[in-house]
């Protein structure tokens, strides 16, 4: 069954659309954190960030910010998050990959975060490390 999304890029579901190429769409989000908070969504339907194909990840690089530019000019907004899940343990909802841009504007809306960050293991960071390295080397 096809994602939300790919209902609203079909047209199936009415959206605010802020911009659309022949690779990514944008439109505003129907439960917004803040006033501005949109979606950044390839066409391409696929669940996480890395199995999108170059030209679409390529194509949401170039869309994300002119996006967000946009949406700080017109709202007045002077900061952001983006913000994008990949899986359910990730928080991620819609199986379709998706980019969120959230303004945060004075008055404390927007994006929330608490980060729990701990000390590094430099060991072990050191053999994760290279053995992604020899992954991406294939």
């Amino acid at each position: 069954m096809a994602s939300i999304f790919t209902r609203i890029i079909r047209g199936e579901i009415p959206c605010h659309k802020l911009f659309e190429d022949d690779l990514v769409i944008a439109f505003l989000d129907v439960n917004p954190l803040s006033p501005g908070h949109a979606l950044v969504v390839p066409k391409q339907e696929t669940a996480y960030l890395h199995q999108l194909s170059a030209e679409s990840a390529m194509a949401l690089g170039a869309a994300l910010p002119l996006v967000a530019g946009a949406i700080l000019k017109i709202t007045g907004a002077t900061a952001y998050n983006v913000l994008q899940n990949n899986g359910a343990l990730a928080h991620q909802e819609v199986p379709h990959v998706h980019f969120h841009i959230i303004p945060k504007y004075a008055d404390g809306s927007g994006l929330g975060i608490m980060w729990k960050p701990s000390a590094i293991d430099h060991p072990s960071a050191a053999a994760l490390a290279a053995l992604v390295v020899h992954e991406l080397r294939g």
